[in-house]
């Protein structure tokens, strides 16, 4: 029997929810965190990161990404498309603005600013 969008969807946010624990961080699914929340981000637990999470084989991108800015607009946080395919490792996919802030911040660059 094959699965529907919304059961591949919610495998796909425990998927991703499961990998941010394995790397210490308490990410849940927004449902089984505490029902209707009201926040449109598929998982929380990443402060202020909108995080819209993609298990399709054919992702539009740019869809994606549109959804998780709009989603985010009104939080002033930076949004986030975790995606992957079958067979295929989680990617993340972000602006370029919000990943030179986390770059410059981070202990891989050189940037004393």
């Amino acid at each position: 029997m094959p699965i529907n969008s919304k059961q591949k969807g919610a495998r796909g946010e425990r998927e991703f929810a499961n990998l941010c624990k394995e790397h210490g961080f308490d990410v849940r699914r927004t449902q089984q965190y505490c029902g209707n929340t009201g926040d449109a981000s598929d998982c929380v637990g990443l402060p202020n990161i909108h995080i819209e999470v993609k298990r399709v084989q054919a992702l539009n991108i740019d869809k994606a990404m549109a959804q998780a800015i709009h989603d985010s607009e009104h939080k002033n946080v930076m949004p986030i498309v975790a995606h992957r395919k079958n067979n295929a490792k989680w990617l993340i996919t972000m602006r370029a603005d919000d990943w030179f802030k986390l770059y410059q911040g981070s202990r891989y660059s050189n940037n004393t600013d």
